[in-house]
């Protein structure tokens, strides 16, 4: 029997090794079994929860239907995808390839894997982002950053007894910090974003990012409060959940949409 493999990892706590050290082991099984490995297939590194983004996902499930294998090889279900609709779709298409799923952990997929499997899966995905809001949100109670950081500002790294990081703190970049005193200088004299930015491409001065400085990235948007002029944190003013971010699953990409102001 011809088998494919198929694995990928997402966490940065993973080495880039990991993938290399899993397809050891699958030959390893396929080896015990008697199995001929014909194909790999790897991403690395991608989040389960989509297959929009996985180009060796769709190589495999692409060359499922060309019969150049007769069974996908994977650590476990979720490693194939945690999303419950992908996953439900891949097992369509590569059954209809006449081709089987077998994990080291479940042994071969049936639509009952996949039903129960998926609808965990998916309560594993949400519960893991409520137990991660719960954390930011404690984290902002304590005056603390709730993530990303602000031109003008370095992340503060420290640790604490036990070794872990202590996050959310962050202090002024005092270069920055007198780009930022300029910018607003000039607006209140008068000066509008596009000609504050062209200044400041003129002088050499790294933008945010590292970018070149450009109109939005002076105004950006009140009601979003992005950009220089409309970020509260210049103030002293801590916002927190302006925003949240839904998966468009037709492009697997992130969208981010206003949350209401009482949120």
């Amino acid at each position: 029997m011809k088998v494919a493999i198929d694995d990928r990892y997402s966490s940065d706590l993973q080495r880039e090794a990991s993938i290399a050290d899993q397809f050891r082991m699958f030959r390893l099984r396929a080896e015990k079994e008697g199995w001929q490995v014909a194909e790999e297939y790897s991403d690395h590194p991608v989040s389960g929860s989509s297959m929009i983004q996985r180009p060796g996902l769709q190589a495999m499930i692409l060359n499922s239907a060309r019969g150049r294998f007769d069974m996908v090889l994977a650590e476990v279900l979720d490693r194939v995808s945690r999303d419950h609709e992908d996953i439900a779709g891949i097992y369509k298409r590569i059954r209809y390839a006449d081709v089987k799923i077998f994990t080291l952990s479940e042994g071969e997929i049936s639509e009952l894997h996949v039903g129960l499997k998926g609808t965990m899966n998916a309560l594993f995905i949400k519960d893991l982002a409520d137990k991660t809001r719960r954390g930011l949100r404690g984290r902002v109670e304590d005056g603390k950053s709730g993530g990303g950081n602000s031109y003008g500002y370095d992340v503060v790294k420290k640790f604490d007894a036990h070794g872990e990081p202590i996050r959310g703190d962050h202090t002024i970049n005092e270069a920055q910090a007198a780009v930022i005193r300029r910018i607003f200088a000039d607006y209140d004299g008068g000066l509008s974003s596009r000609t504050i930015a062209m200044a400041r491409n003129r002088e050499g001065v790294p933008g945010p990012m590292g970018r070149e400085w450009g109109p939005s990235t002076i105004h950006g948007n009140r009601e979003r409060g992005t950009g220089i002029l409309n970020d509260e944190l210049y103030v002293g003013r801590l916002v927190w959940n302006r925003l949240r971010y839904v998966k468009d699953p037709d492009t697997g990409r992130r969208v981010s949409r206003l949350n209401p102001e009482s949120e």
